[in-house]
């Protein structure tokens, strides 16, 4: 069993998370009342809908850890999952991921990314000359 599937697994018991089928069309995903929450792309990917606010409240941390990264302009963390301590950390983070989408939802989601998966890629591409 992959860490992505193992915190899939226990995250899929948290009374206010349901599983449901990603906005982006990849992988699976976990939904809290009408938000999105986690997207787990692949066996050690998982974007997770941290917020804006959030992230700029915890950036510091996060730009430490070396299983998060962070793209300019997302209200998404991608969390790279290689051992259990990396599910912990995921696992911290949902917990502050469904409390600020309780505190302070957003009012247009429309507009904002969907995960940072293709914003990923497309940022990839860029840093090294468009290739």
């Amino acid at each position: 069993m992959t860490a992505a599937s193992r915190a899939l697994t226990r995250l899929a018991t948290w009374p206010d998370l349901a599983e449901v089928r990603p906005s982006c069309g990849t992988g699976r995903a976990l939904r809290s009342g009408g938000v999105e929450i986690a997207h787990f792309h692949s066996d050690r990917s998982v974007d997770l809908h941290l917020t804006g606010k959030a992230i700029r409240r915890f950036e510091r941390d996060l730009r430490h850890s070396t299983a998060i990264r962070l793209l300019p302009g997302s209200p998404w963390v991608t969390v790279h999952l290689e051992c259990e301590t990396d599910i912990d950390l995921l696992m911290t983070l949902v917990s502050a991921a469904l409390q600020a989408h309780q505190r302070h939802p957003d009012a247009d989601i429309t507009g904002l990314p969907r995960c940072n998966e293709d914003r990923e890629v497309a940022l990839t591409r860029e840093s090294v000359g468009g290739i």
